[in-house]
């Protein structure tokens, strides 16, 4: 790269604003023309080591989840070596990177952004859509609007970080010096945002550090145009390396690694206890301690107090459960109504899901697309199987695998504040409603705070402004985004940094300075330009 003198500061950050593909809309006629392209063709999707494509591994079929007969493409499940290569490939091009001006490394993610808003924009949300089964709608929120803002936001963040300079005196001159951490970061990503994916392996690089990215394999369409995009951007071969494997294979191998220096990840629960254990027991194997940065799980919900505005609170519970299938670690999912005004508010929820069309989500007057594969949907079901069994079937409570894995979106009212439906995790369009009554709001409060071991996301309705203030106290630890009168889902970057305590995770808040500093080693740097030449303390003498 080359050297240059200067302070610089990147452009100023805005948030990308969303397209609506309204009717007869320029932007509605080129996705449509792009989805029947990318539709048509069959799409190779390698590992990406060193730059280099690679096939190994056993060819595993990418479908479409609304018409699971249509095969768009194929990826390759990673042998050992081959997962050892791309950690490989990432230690070679470590110090390069790491050594690279951080203003070098900021441009590449620049550019990426203002490729991705423009000539990128299209492939980018078509692959989602095919791949992953999301409207045009989310498919915009999220692999356009979102990803481009974490890479706008997080080049000013770490701008931030950069300028965070301790005091100095006239002879002492001291100084931060924010190192990449050293070794290798595992970035394990979902397939339900795009842009989630992307931020994970991109955080920890655009910080120096290089990368062995792991994306969920229903996410591999998607996951090819992001590498792709980068690549464009001008991001050097071997910081970020893709490789395709099952979770187990790809564990074994990164947690065996004495240069796994963190692991950003987003999935299950479990999945990130396991990987916590397994770095636990071979702590003393690694050159560094590891960073662990998760976001897991979520039952979030939705209180409602007496005073609520009925309309508001049930066009929230519509959209905050069932938009992208209820397929948001943030999607409400348990809800809590008071009497006064349940039945209101849910005979307004069900005449919303009556209009609500699901199918294919190329017909773009679809709310509702198919559930992401056939392991998902046969889960979701059996929960659909609950509610007809156990509870009261609002709306829904169908589901059909026939063409796509689709499951209707259910709303299901029930007797027990501890049913299955209101405690487990779900992760599909299965929303639970317990009705309490109107005048125990504070004990309605109490059994949000300690029915579910998450704390992701959850919402409060109310139009008494002390309730409201009430509530953000006793539901303090509750969920780590908290949202009053709103849905407790669609975070922004910039605006509402990401994250949750307690079993959902590490709270290092994606889209914020906080979830960059964990990328980071920080070096203190003292010069003392008139250093002491006599040994001798003046209270000696």
């Amino acid at each position: 790269m080359s050297k240059t003198d200067g302070v610089f500061s990147p452009p100023t950050p805005i948030n990308e604003a969303v397209k609506s593909y309204a009717p007869g809309s320029s932007e509605r006629a080129s996705i449509t023309a792009k989805l029947d392209e990318m539709a048509s063709q069959r799409w190779t999707l390698p590992h990406v080591i060193n730059g280099q494509r690679s096939t190994a591994g056993a060819q595993e079929n990418v479908i479409m989840p609304h018409d699971h007969q249509q095969v768009i493409g194929e990826f390759y499940n990673a042998d050992q070596a081959t997962i050892h290569a791309a950690f490989d490939a990432a230690n070679e091009a470590q110090q390069a990177w790491a050594s690279t001006s951080w203003e070098d490394r900021a441009a590449v993610f620049l550019k990426a952004a203002e490729l991705l808003a423009g000539p990128w924009r299209d492939e980018m949300n078509a692959s989602t859509m095919l791949g992953q089964s999301k409207t045009v709608h989310q498919a915009e929120i999220d692999a356009a609007c979102e990803l481009i803002d974490f890479w706008r936001y997080n080049v000013d963040f770490a701008r931030q970080i950069y300028a965070e300079q301790p005091e100095s005196t006239s002879t002492i001159w001291n100084r931060s010096d924010h190192r990449p951490l050293e070794g290798v970061v595992a970035a394990i990503t979902p397939f339900n945002f795009t842009s989630i994916a992307a931020n994970l392996c991109t955080a920890p690089a655009l910080m120096g550090n290089t990368v062995v990215w792991k994306p969920s394999s229903t996410q591999a369409h998607s996951a090819n145009v992001i590498i792709r995009l980068l690549e464009e951007a001008g991001l050097p071969n071997g910081v970020i390396n893709l490789v395709h494997s099952g979770g187990a294979d790809f564990g074994s191998v990164a947690l065996q690694r004495s240069d796994l220096a963190g692991v950003h990840f987003t999935g299950s629960t479990a999945t990130f206890q396991t990987i916590w254990k397994g770095i636990a027991t071979n702590i003393e194997n690694y050159r560094s301690y590891p960073r662990l940065v998760g976001e897991t799980g979520g039952k979030d919900f939705i209180l409602a107090h007496p005073s609520a505005n009925v309309e508001a609170l049930a066009v929230a519970i519509v959209r905050g459960g069932f938009e992208y299938q209820g397929q948001k670690c943030s999607a409400a999912s348990r809800i809590y109504l008071p009497s006064n005004i349940a039945d209101e508010v849910l005979e307004q929820c069900r005449a919303m899901l009556a209009e609500m069309k699901m199918g294919d989500i190329r017909d773009m007057s679809n709310f509702i697309g198919a559930v992401i594969d056939e392991r998902s949907f046969d889960k979701i079901s059996g929960y659909v199987d609950v509610a007809n069994s156990s509870a009261k079937v609002i709306a829904g409570g169908s589901y059909d695998k026939s063409h796509g894995f689709f499951v209707a979106p259910t709303l299901a009212q029930v007797d027990d504040p501890h049913h299955r439906l209101m405690e487990e995790e779900i992760f599909g369009p299965v929303v639970s409603v317990y009705v309490y009554p109107e005048d125990e709001f504070d004990k309605a409060c109490t059994l949000v705070d300690s029915t579910s071991p998450y704390a992701l996301t959850g919402a409060v309705f109310a139009q008494d402004r002390s309730v409201l203030s009430q509530a953000t106290d006793s539901l303090r630890f509750s969920a780590g985004n908290f949202y009053l009168n709103d849905k407790p889902t669609g975070a922004v970057v910039g605006m509402q940094p990401f994250g949750g305590g307690r079993a959902s995770g590490t709270n290092d808040k994606a889209g914020s300075p906080l979830n960059l500093l964990r990328w980071v080693s920080p070096r203190s740097i003292k010069e003392n330009f008139v250093p002491p030449t006599k040994w001798r303390y003046p209270f000696l003498d």
